[in-house]
């Protein structure tokens, strides 16, 4: 037996999220149905560093699944690649030892979120959240700056998600003008871990800040509150990749 750990990156446009569910179409379940048939038809279950939603995407997601056949790192990249859809691809494959887990190994995560400021762009619309309107720079740089640090996270996770530790801890963020496009805004976030729609939640929040809603010290009434009515609404999946896991 052999334990493999995997990078890849998916287009989630097409895909009901990461985990895998019966009679739809995910990213587990379409790299599971490949290694099983790599596997000499015997199953393979794949285990990710997390979930992603419906119709986000990973840049660098990675995950690690154990293989009873005896086979390389490198034959095994291009037999993945060669069964998986061209909506995900395999980018490295290394062997591990059998203690290592990418879900609890990982020391932290990068996600951003793409807005577009400008007109509407229709062959953007799956990768970039057309929010079509100007939004005050300055006003969301300094709301992200109050997000940095420990906190309790409660406010910005699902309604029902009924956790015991809502705390996590934001080690940077930071708010990218792309230099060819001004319109392009990317939020970068990076933490040891995320609660489920924290991000979109937040960005979603963000929004409205940059919006003139509200005002960008808000977010620390947000925080204390730990009330998910308290913040802004869920920002839509398409701005949303999971760009790396540190380790």
């Amino acid at each position: 037996m052999k334990r493999f750990f995997i990078t890849f990156a998916y287009d989630g446009s097409q895909f009901n999220g990461y985990q895998k569910q019966p009679k739809t179409r995910t990213v587990q379940g379409e790299l599971e149905k490949a290694l099983k048939e790599i596997n000499n038809n015997k199953k393979v279950e794949v285990h990710a560093s997390g979930r992603t939603d419906a119709k986000v995407h990973a840049l660098s997601q990675k995950a690690h699944f154990d293989m009873e056949i005896d086979i390389t790192s490198e034959s095994l990249k291009k037999a993945i690649n060669s069964l998986i859809p061209k909506d995900i691809y395999v980018k490295n494959v290394e062997e591990v030892s059998e203690s290592f887990h990418a879900r609890y190994n990982a020391k932290g995560k990068e996600y951003v979120y793409i807005i577009n400021v400008g007109i509407y762009n229709p062959l953007e619309r799956n990768y970039i959240y057309q929010h079509n309107k100007r939004l005050d720079v300055a006003e969301i740089e300094r709301a992200m700056k109050y997000l940095e640090g420990t906190h309790n996270f409660k406010s910005f996770t699902k309604t029902d998600e009924e956790k015991e530790d809502y705390v996590r801890t934001l080690s940077q963020t930071n708010l990218i003008r792309d230099l060819k496009d001004v319109n392009k805004l990317t939020l970068v976030f990076v933490g040891t871990g995320f609660l489920r729609y924290m991000v979109r939640n937040i960005v979603g929040t963000l929004i409205e800040i940059g919006e003139g809603k509200i005002k960008s010290e808000e977010i620390i009434h947000i925080l204390e509150a730990k009330d998910r009515t308290k913040a802004g609404k869920t920002a839509n999946p398409e701005g949303l990749y999971l760009r790396n896991v540190f380790y």
